[in-house]
């Protein structure tokens, strides 16, 4: 199976780039949860007036796709970790993942700095490793909107140290996900609408 499994409608809205068959590992053995990313990715549309709304803890874009993934028994998860030797216990902790179900993690990044990548695949290189998750996917934007960021008045907003495609796929490339099979899907432009 290859990116040309994914329905054509979600190819023509999304970049998207895998690393390590995580496409046919969703569809193969997560089919529920695969099935609900495909039904968010598709319903949603980026609204001018989140764009534009102030900024705040989580953006208006990442509280609807997160509420999308809610609705459909998606999980903010933290995870306990730690490494014994012998009788001695240590502490490794990871950050929260955005949404998860049955070992299957999704980080939304929309305009976080883009450091965020790095603990994103570095969080999902480790779940892997301890076999908490079996397949990463980061939902963000592709570089083709700061066109539209930039004709709203909004681009110093979203610039070219936050989170879009191009500082996501050179850490993923370099195998910062480690053995973990990740998924990347990347907002275009063809999913902008006008609602102001």
């Amino acid at each position: 199976m290859s990116l040309t499994s994914i329905p054509q409608s979600i190819r023509d809205n999304y970049e998207i780039h895998e690393w390590r068959h995580a496409t046919a590992i969703l569809q193969e053995d997560f089919p529920q949860e695969w099935q609900d990313i495909l039904e968010v990715l598709s319903a949603f549309t980026l609204l001018r007036s989140e764009i534009v709304a102030r900024g705040g803890q989580k953006s208006l874009v990442a509280i609807r796709l997160d509420s999308g993934l809610v609705q459909r028994g998606w999980v903010e998860k933290g995870f306990d970790t730690k490494i014994v030797i012998d009788d001695s216990e240590l502490q490794s902790p990871t950050h929260k993942v955005d949404c998860y179900k049955n070992k299957v993690a999704v980080e939304i990044e929309w305009n976080n700095k883009d450091p965020f990548y790095d603990r994103d695949l570095n969080n999902f290189r480790l779940l892997f490793d301890l076999r908490a998750v079996s397949v990463g996917i980061i939902i963000t934007r592709a570089d083709e909107l700061q066109d539209v960021f930039d004709e709203l008045g909004k681009g110093e907003s979203y610039g070219s140290s936050t989170t879009h495609m191009s500082k996501l796929l050179p850490r993923l490339e370099g195998g910062s996900g480690g053995g973990c099979p990740v998924l990347v899907f990347g907002i275009k432009r063809t999913l902008y609408r006008e609602d102001l």
